[in-house]
């Protein structure tokens, strides 16, 4: 038994969880340890994840992961659903704190990660990982090695501008892809509604939530289309939010899908699949960070 700590750093909350990374992990039930905190201010973060990762107690590894962009030596460039997050150096004051080598990469790569080797990404070659939370997430995993780019911010899918002239983003940009696919795109487009009643409504069958549902899966689907016609996957596991709700808004995705696709009649798509670890994934691929990661 190899025991390694992963850490999740989200828009609302830490969570940690300790796994065995010799073992295969199928559900939650192969947790051994799980501690959550809310999310703080950067300026109090790694704070906040020493007193997690204390509270993991013994273990061999200890790895996180952090929205936005993070270098390759593992610094929080910015991240615009943390307030405060610029040049954060997560790594190094971790490190000092815990006075112990510490693995830290972007969220989404580990979520990407952990689906690849445990969850809905098994088998893939060439995948990616999509997650629909309070922004987006992104990961690609080709032939079994995470792709981070030259500076370590490859992924960044949410904010690829899908309409230069649609609203502003918690980034500062307009128009992101997240800006509309997102939890909060979810709730712009129902005019404030939270997500989860417009999915219950259309659920029943009442024509103004199917309507915004429809409006909401042509957005996504934009999004991975354009991922598609970039990199040309041979699964796409979507995470988030819609994992939830796959029963009714996966058929309306999957024919926007076609709709919006380069050259869809003369080409193989890509598996669209629901993700596997629900909100585990970021912190199980976190935790196997020191066996996959190139740079961390």
């Amino acid at each position: 038994m190899t025991l390694a700590a992963g850490i999740d750093v989200g828009g609302t909350k830490c969570l940690g969880i300790v796994i065995d990374v010799d073992a295969d992990i199928s559900s939650e039930h192969d947790i051994i340890r799980e501690v959550r905190h809310p999310t703080p201010h950067a300026s109090k973060l790694v704070d906040t994840l020493t007193a997690l990762a204390i509270e993991l107690g013994e273990v061999e590894t200890i790895s996180v992961g952090v929205p936005g962009l993070i270098t390759l030596d593992g610094v929080m460039r910015a991240s615009p659903n943390i307030p405060g997050s610029v040049d954060v150096a997560v790594k190094s004051e971790l490190t000092t704190k815990l006075h112990r080598p510490v693995y830290v990469d972007n969220d989404g790569n580990a979520a990407a990660l952990a689906e690849w080797r445990f969850g809905a990404g098994r088998g893939a070659r060439n995948m990616w990982m999509v997650t629909l939370g309070t922004g987006i997430g992104g990961g690609h995993v080709v032939n079994g090695e995470v792709q981070r780019g030259v500076n370590g911010f490859a992924g960044e899918i949410g904010h690829m501008v899908v309409h230069p002239d649609g609203p502003r983003c918690t980034c500062g940009r307009k128009g992101c892809w997240e800006v509309y696919a997102s939890g909060r795109g979810l709730r712009m487009l129902a005019s404030g509604e939270p997500g989860e009643n417009v999915i219950e409504r259309a659920r029943h069958g009442e024509t103004d939530a199917v309507a915004v549902l429809e409006a909401y899966a042509r957005w996504v689907a934009i999004g991975i289309s354009n991922v598609t016609n970039v990199s040309d996957p041979d699964v796409i596991v979507i995470g988030g939010g819609v994992s939830e709700a796959a029963d009714i808004i996966m058929p309306m995705i999957r024919r926007w899908f076609v709709e919006t696709l380069y050259s869809p009649e003369q080409r193989k798509h890509p598996d669209l699949r629901i993700a596997q670890l629900g909100e585990h994934a970021g912190a199980i691929g976190a935790a196997l960070l020191p066996r996959f990661a190139t740079a961390t």
